[in-house]
């Protein structure tokens, strides 16, 4: 029987260590930070459980909000390329400080890339078009 990856990277302790590294980052970035109410902790708890059950832990997300249904509970806050690229340099920074094995390393960060580039709901600017 395969085990799961978030089996295989050591379970809830490692998805606390990456969420809780990526959310110390976002309390000082001042793309992201601005998007969030003051207290992080709310924000970093569902992201936890999020990841913790996509990769196979125990479904607390689901049982407690129900179908992550990601695009709808994002579309209240704009968010753009310069958003995105801000929260995957976070997290990008954040997965680099656990010790896990590569092939489970990059399946962690192709699936927030895409997650991230899925959730863009605001065009790019003419700025970032001339660049």
């Amino acid at each position: 029987m395969e085990s799961s990856l978030y089996d295989r990277v050591g379970g809830e302790p490692v998805f606390r260590r990456l969420v809780g590294a990526f959310y110390a980052g976002v309390a000082t970035d001042p793309v992201l930070r601005p998007l969030y109410p003051e207290d992080l902790g709310p924000a970093e708890e569902r992201l936890r459980m999020f990841l913790v059950q996509y990769w196979g832990g125990p479904t607390t997300y689901s049982e407690q909000r129900g179908h992550p249904r990601l695009r709808m509970r994002h579309v209240a806050w704009q968010v753009g390329e310069r958003e995105r690229d801000a929260w995957l340099a976070l997290m990008r920074a954040a997965l680099d400080t656990l010790d896990i094995a590569e092939p489970d390393r990059a399946a962690i960060w192709e699936h927030v890339e895409r997650a991230a580039y899925s959730l863009v709901n605001t065009p790019p600017t003419r700025d970032s078009l001339l660049s």
